[in-house]
């Protein structure tokens, strides 16, 4: 089911317990990337387990407006890729396909390499905080493109071979790191990256462009190596699972007292949430296929909660986790490290009942980066309070599946504004609430 147009209504009604199953497919974080490493190569390659989400669908229009192929392969969720004839693409039609995404800023190095340009036009995305493309930039420059402000974007240009150089990152922002890993694997020479991201999905980009003829050494310290190459081919490959998403169902579970077996839900990329899920007082299940999580009944218990880089508790396991924390008996304290205004969503939570107080300083943990710049980002959730239904205004993307959440778990009729921004990351979800038994409509037309 697809929903189009950024008024898009989704009326909630809440009180019922989700249970049932769902499945998850590929990581969001990942897949748009290795779609974009396939530009690199000089033959097809073939993705498995992509889900139908909409960064993927603006990746592939943007890989085909650039010359690639892309078709879908034998089996459901995979898609073929043949970067053989890559081509400058109109800058109009850039802009109108990545108007919405972040994304079109790793195409900078796969398409320096393959024609010696690039434009990039304004970049859009979720509103959470600062997120600067000019660390992109400056990395750009350094391996020896040059950059051109114009007045409807970045043309960029190689005028000769981009050349390895040392990096180091002065925060591990993934996206930063899957700018130099793109860049580095066809630039002439090594390249160190210091205090670079581990997370599980910039593994899976590695064992990618390892597929492809790579070289790439990942250090315990942060530090990755890259030592160029001057031809890469295609690969093969079936994305990791999305535990992002795993873990929104999760809390969905625990927030309306429900039961959901997440099939494709991994444990190894999942482990510290788990910790946290179990500390809650949530249960679940491993099983070789997923994971099931529910509400065992009783109490949910009080957590002080830190957001950190991985193997820390990852920011985007925050919001939707906060829904549920509004059950639990007691004061948890959440402090978010990795996004400044991440914690702003908690304001349409407190108009449905929830007692959420946000603060400037570090609270319940160490001292972050944002500790003396007056953002407030730090929350302190008092609970159970009985939470009712309201109009909400979906902000970004995990906040959008939080405030779903919250409509579940409230008593009452929400009204969701802005749905269609949830596609960006979560396949299909109308259906798997239908599945799940959730009580929801578009105005004029029951869907369960």
């Amino acid at each position: 089911m697809t929903v189009n147009g950024a008024d898009d209504v989704l009326l909630v009604h809440g009180g019922t317990p989700l249970e049932g199953e769902i499945r998850v497919r590929g990581a969001k974080n990942l897949v748009p990337k290795a779609m974009v490493a396939a530009l690199l190569g000089s033959a097809p390659s073939r993705l498995r387990n992509v889900p139908d989400i909409r960064d993927v669908r603006v990746v592939r229009g943007l890989l085909q407006l650039h010359g690639v192929t892309v078709r879908p392969g034998e089996e459901p969720g995979e898609l073929v890729m043949d970067p053989t004839h890559v081509e400058s693409a109109n800058v109009a039609d850039i802009d109108a396909h990545a108007g919405s995404s972040r994304i079109p800023i790793l195409f900078c190095g796969p398409l320096l390499h393959r024609l010696g340009h690039a434009f990039i036009p304004g970049l859009g995305g979720c509103d959470i905080g600062g997120r600067p493309i000019d660390f992109h930039f400056d990395v750009l420059r350094q391996f020896g493109a040059t950059i051109e402000k114009r007045a409807d974007g970045q043309y960029l240009e190689a005028p000769q071979r981009l050349r390895g150089t040392k990096i180091n990152l002065p925060y591990p922002s993934v996206g930063a790191t899957e700018q130099v890993l793109l860049t580095a694997v066809l630039a002439e020479g090594v390249t160190e990256l210091s205090n670079a991201a581990v997370e599980p999905e910039i593994e899976d980009l590695i064992c990618v462009l390892q597929k492809m003829g790579a070289i790439i050494a990942m250090d315990t310290d942060r530090t990755i190596r890259i030592t160029g190459v001057d031809e890469l081919g295609g690969y093969t490959h079936r994305a990791l699972s999305d535990r992002l998403e795993a873990a929104s169902w999760a809390s969905a579970a625990l927030a309306t007292e429900g039961n959901i077996y997440v099939r494709g839900a991994q444990q190894r990329s999942m482990m510290t949430f788990l910790n946290t899920f179990r500390k809650v007082g949530g249960a679940f299940e491993i099983d070789d296929e997923g994971i099931r999580f529910w509400h065992p009944g009783g109490r949910l218990k009080s957590i002080a909660l830190e957001t950190d880089v991985h193997p820390g508790f990852q920011t985007d396991w925050q919001q939707p986790l906060v829904v549920a924390l509004t059950q639990a008996t007691g004061l948890s304290i959440v402090h978010e490290t990795v996004y400044e205004s991440r914690l702003g969503f908690t304001s349409a939570l407190n108009q449905m009942g929830a007692h959420i107080q946000l603060y400037r300083e570090c609270l319940g943990g160490s001292d972050c980066r944002f500790g003396q710049r007056n953002f407030l980002h730090s929350a302190v959730v008092s609970g159970p309070t009985k939470l009712e239904g309201a109009d909400l205004v979906i902000p970004d993307l995990r906040g959008g599946f939080s405030y779903l959440i919250a409509a579940l778990a409230a008593q009452g009729t929400s009204r969701v504004h802005g749905i269609d921004l949830i596609n960006r990351g979560y396949e299909n979800f109308m259906d798997k609430l239908v599945e799940l038994g959730a009580k929801v409509e578009l105005p004029g037309k029951a869907l369960g």
